[in-house]
């Protein structure tokens, strides 16, 4: 399905004014090189911004924090951010504690990239799983601290699947919550 909300009509909403892009979604990581080297020199994503500070927070009041907050740019000016600590008891306290397939971020690729990320990950030993959910087909692998990561490209008829999600997605929730558990997936390609 597109998430190229500009695109689609949004039904019974006059004037609606969305959040304009991901600024930047933030993760802790455990070693800021392994992690540059991933999502540089592998993925493809230019490192950005590097911010090294220094700060208080309440899980450490008795002491400040030093950190670094690195920004992973994406096309549309968004990014993908890492916190590292300096002190390992800091970056156990706020690592991420579970992971799952369902605990990720997607970014939206071309069949192409897509194909091509592939091919680096797997030269570079990293793990992938391809799933085709029929409204999109995504990749999946674990970055160095096993955060879930993937890469999602768009079917050619993305626009009609996101008309008729946008048209339905409100019935079928309520259906869902009301106890109608019935899929509505018929494009999926297992």
């Amino acid at each position: 399905m597109s998430t190229n909300l500009k695109d689609q009509p949004l039904p019974n909403i006059e004037k609606l004014e969305l959040p304009q892009r991901l600024h930047h979604n933030a993760r802790v990581v455990k070693d800021h090189e392994k992690t540059r080297q991933f999502y540089q020199d592998v993925v493809g994503m230019p490192l950005v911004a590097t911010w090294a500070e220094v700060g208080q927070f309440p899980e450490f009041p008795e002491r400040r924090i030093s950190y670094c907050h690195t920004f992973y740019g994406l096309a549309d000016g968004g990014a993908l951010a890492f916190f590292g600590f300096a002190e390992p008891d800091v970056y156990e306290a706020f690592k991420a504690k579970v992971q799952s397939g369902f605990n990720h971020i997607a970014l939206a690729v071309s069949a192409e990239l897509q194909g091509q990320i592939k091919q680096k990950l797997e030269k570079a030993s990293y793990k992938t799983m391809v799933i085709d959910h029929g409204y999109c087909k995504s990749l999946y692998v674990s970055d160095p601290d096993e955060l879930t990561l993937e890469f999602t490209s768009d079917p050619e008829n993305a626009g009609e699947i996101g008309e008729w999600q946008t048209k339905t997605a409100r019935e079928t929730l309520a259906k869902w919550m009301g106890g109608d558990r019935t899929p509505n997936n018929n494009l999926r390609h297992l």
